[in-house]
């Protein structure tokens, strides 16, 4: 059987009249009201909660006939649900029952299911309303045993004089002493906005609020600049492809020319190839595979794909990442093998004994932290260059999985390249040798230097733009909430310290810098050698014709 309790009952308020009432009538009263507040929890349950910040019906069965019918949650309280706000004023249910004071409903409802305003201004209680529903009421509570609560303690409201609750702008007002300690305090943080909502259990999260996705192309750039970002991509992604393409092309002409220490440069070539083509082909994909397509039935808009949900961007990314990973593992080893070559005096054959231990460490390493982004569902779609990448809204993605192996391997390569210089250095300083082995090994350490140069270079940019990056992320995603929070009805951060935008030249600078970082193998392979091999290869294939 349902309980419900009637608030404009008379003979509720016939019982409140009287001035001295039976304990059995206080215990029978306790009862029901208990009885009410599971009806009001059991009702309370029933209300659709909330996932934007927008309005929702009032499912407080206690603030039902009052002169408003939505409110927001969090409240000023910060209930999130209006279930636990419910169960908080289960406290109060004997004195409304009782109706020891006619400004006590409104004042509850008022702090617990604030009104819905217009955007960007909060509903509070006056601090008249508050000190007359206590007065009228503090015998009854004490009756009861009922404390009056720390979070409803009147002087934190502002002073007002109106019954009804006072709006307090909190965007918009400049002087402190308009806002109590309260509103000053009070931040929503960040909500996810209708449009950017996502299916649950497919993993997707925008800062920091899960099922949630940015929104697509890019958070950060109009469609003019983004089009010019994509055609800039998409040229250098070709230049790098020919570069690092003709290197390769040129080791399967002859592949007994490039020998250890050199065979490395090889299969460094051949994983930017990757990473060129895959650039190539986010070009010519557009946002096709990097969004998700907008939904007008859903009332959804595009967004960024996340997750492995999407074959082809679980693809590209797969690929991209792991040729990237691999290319600096290739040249790590590129240094070892110089290394091995200069100080300890290892020749080819013995370098070329260890290629197995290489191909496992190249291939296997990268292997691993691909897998792994993939079981952490780590996969996130490139608005700007159109491919599918990590740690591009993820900061801890990206401080373990990009910033990280690159920095490692950059610090290991320059050891031992450096310890290799000095090595053969001293080979030519102490030892004699001719002329003509002297100038050989003068060419050989030039050739290792400038290659090293051209490599680490681009290679140090890049992480230099990730760091920047990840310094800065939090300020360009404050900032981007703050410009756009009004367009999505979603809370506006509050107290903003800084804001900033990002510079499109810095995209750029990295893309660049990602794909020219394979061009140094042209500069090795390219000689008069090369010519001759490519020439007589054309005389050969016209020669079967």
């Amino acid at each position: 059987m349902r309980v419900r309790w009637d608030y404009t009952s008379p003979a509720i308020a016939d019982v409140h009249r009287e001035r001295v009432m039976p304990r059995s009538l206080f215990l029978l009263l306790l009862f029901l009201s208990s009885l009410c507040s599971t009806c009001l929890s059991i009702h309370a349950e029933t209300a659709e909660s909330h996932s934007t910040f927008t309005c929702e019906p009032v499912g407080l069965r206690m603030c039902q006939d009052l002169p408003y019918n939505a409110t927001f949650m969090p409240n000023l309280l910060n209930h999130y649900d209006q279930q636990t706000a419910a169960l908080s004023m289960e406290p109060f249910h004997p004195m409304v029952n009782l109706q020891c004071s006619e400004d006590l409903r409104m004042f509850l409802c008022a702090l617990y299911a604030p009104v819905c305003m217009e955007y960007g201004r909060v509903s509070m209680p006056c601090r008249a309303l508050c000190h007359r529903a206590k007065r009228d009421c503090h015998k009854l509570m004490e009756m009861f045993g009922v404390a009056w609560p720390d979070e409803t303690e009147c002087s934190r409201f502002p002073d007002c004089d109106e019954s009804y609750p006072r709006a307090v702008d909190l965007q918009t007002s400049a002087n402190p002493t308009d806002i109590s300690p309260m509103s000053v305090q009070r931040d929503f943080g960040f909500w996810c906005p209708r449009k950017l909502k996502m299916e649950p259990d497919l993993g997707y999260s925008f800062l920091g609020v899960r099922e949630c996705s940015p929104p697509c192309p890019n958070m950060y750039f109009q469609r003019p600049e983004l089009t010019f970002a994509r055609y800039f991509i998409g040229v250098v992604s070709i230049v790098c492809l020919s570069a690092t393409l003709f290197s390769f092309l040129t080791f399967l002409i002859d592949v007994t020319r490039f020998r250890y220490p050199e065979r490395p440069i090889i299969f460094y070539a051949a994983c930017y190839m990757m990473v060129s083509l895959v650039f190539f082909l986010g070009f010519l994909l557009e946002d096709r595979v990097a969004c998700n397509a907008a939904s007008p039935t859903q009332y959804r808009a595009a967004t960024i794909t996340q997750g492995s949900h999407n074959k082809a961007c679980t693809l590209l990314f797969m690929v991209l990442y792991f040729f990237t990973m691999a290319g600096s593992v290739w040249w790590v080893i590129l240094t070892i093998t110089w290394f091995l070559a200069a100080v300890p005096k290892w020749g080819s054959e013995a370098i070329e004994k260890k290629a197995l231990l290489f191909h496992t460490c190249a291939w296997g390493l990268p292997g691993c932290l691909t897998v792994a982004l993939l079981a952490l569902n780590k996969i996130e779609g490139d608005g700007v260059s159109g491919v599918c990448f990590v740690g591009l809204y993820d900061v801890t993605a990206l401080r373990w999985f990009l910033l990280a192996p690159l920095c490692l391997n950059v610090a290991v390569g320059v050891a031992l390249l450096l310890t290799g210089i000095v090595a053969l250095n001293r080979v030519r300083m102490e030892i004699p040798l001719e002329k003509e082995n002297q100038d050989k090994l003068v060419k050989f350490m030039i050739r290792i230097g400038v290659f090293s140069v051209l490599y680490l270079v681009p290679l140090l940019t890049v992480i230099s733009c990730y760091l920047y990056e990840h310094s800065y992320r939090s300020v360009w995603e404050t900032t981007w909430v703050q410009e756009r929070c009004r367009d999505y009805h979603i809370p506006c951060p509050f107290q903003v310290k800084q804001t900033s935008r990002p510079d499109l030249a810095l995209f750029l600078i990295k893309y660049l810098m990602m794909l020219v970082v394979g061009i140094p193998s042209v500069f090795w392979v390219g000689s008069k050698k090369t010519c001759f091999e490519w020439a007589s290869f054309l005389h050969r294939r016209r020669n079967k014709e």
